[in-house]
């Protein structure tokens, strides 16, 4: 993966919706309504990615455009 990225695949996801609250609209864009469920907020985004059959690096890509925070 790219060094610059803020949000990488080994974060979880609860850790991303806090420091990036920005990115649960990219959450549901991709059909993963896990952003408000507590089951899923200790699964990474490449787990997410995985489960839901989502391109891992197109979805990368797509939370760290939403990710405006430093």
């Amino acid at each position: 993966m790219k060094n610059h990225l803020k949000i990488t695949k080994e974060m979880k996801i609860s850790e991303v919706i806090k420091k990036y609250p920005e990115t649960a609209f990219v959450f549901l864009e991709y059909g993963l309504g896990c952003v408000g469920c507590p089951m899923a907020a200790p699964e990474t985004i490449e787990e997410a990615a995985n489960l839901h059959q989502v391109d891992l690096d197109k979805f990368l890509e797509d939370l760290n455009k939403k990710a405006v925070k430093k």
